[in-house]
């Protein structure tokens, strides 16, 4: 894919997203073929949103979210800086199209990964991590039918990156064994569904650590002050307006997000 056409396929979905707009999908002008295509366009996006990447969000490191997307690995998006609200958060009406949620474990950084030849090993990532946040990302696409789109349009649609409430940062976690850590989800008061942390690439830390290898094969790097979303915990769950939304993670603690 030439610069051109990632330009035009970034312009295209930047205007979708202005103006809370669905498309069918990019035109066979400009539509990637491949993971790099798109994130060739995700990276032209990037520029166009004229706003801080604060972190990034894993999509489908969880078998079920695999099939949905009919992919067998994962892949990342940028988190950008108006994508974060803090528990418990309220959705305006209008805000969002998909009305669907993802309970995650989030990590945030204390130290830079940069790129570089070697891979990361899992202690060496985890000694760069500062805290352990329980998290509801809130995905949203600009295609018309974000299931069917294939791995590329998904991921050059910033990987239908969001919105992210954030938790308090849990105590006490790192002695524990995150891949059997339970997370249950609940609608208006009603559990809906229950995962665990082994439902994240058998660990959200291994997911983690994907993700500072991936960036660095990239020439791309983790910095100081980021924040990694890993992937669901559970289930994608549907929600309506007017609902409320809680994850919780138990010990680790609560985060809350209400639709209006």
């Amino acid at each position: 894919m030439d610069d051109s056409q990632a330009q035009e396929a970034a312009r295209l979905l930047h205007a979708a997203w202005r103006d809370t707009a669905l498309i069918p999908g990019l035109p066979e002008s400009c539509r990637p073929q491949n993971l790099d295509d798109g994130y060739q366009i995700q990276d032209a996006l990037e520029a166009l949103h004229d706003a801080a990447v604060v972190g990034y969000k894993i999509g489908a490191t969880n078998e079920a979210v695999q099939r949905i997307f009919d992919v067998d690995s994962p892949f990342f998006g940028r988190l950008l800086q108006p994508a974060l609200c803090s528990s418990p958060a309220t959705i305006p009406a209008g805000k969002v199209i998909l009305h669907i949620i993802e309970a995650e474990f989030d990590f945030t950084l204390k130290e830079d990964l940069p790129p570089r030849d070697g891979s990361y090993s899992q202690d060496e990532v985890m000694a760069r991590v500062e805290n352990l946040i329980p998290a509801i990302e809130i995905p949203d696409s600009r295609y018309e039918n974000w299931r069917e789109a294939g791995m590329a349009q998904l991921v050059a649609d910033n990987a239908i990156a969001s919105l992210l409430v954030l938790g308090e940062p849990a105590q006490n976690w790192r002695a524990l064994d995150l891949s059997r850590q339970s997370v249950t989800v609940r609608v208006n008061g009603e559990t809906v569904d229950e995962g665990s942390g082994a439902n994240v690439l058998g660990d959200p830390r291994n997911a983690l650590t994907w993700l500072a290898n991936t960036l660095s094969a990239r020439g791309m790097g983790l910095k100081a002050g980021q924040i990694v979303t890993t992937g669901s915990a559970a289930n994608v769950i549907k929600v309506n307006p007017g609902d409320t939304v809680v994850a919780d993670f138990g010990d680790l603690g609560v985060t809350e997000v209400h639709f209006g």
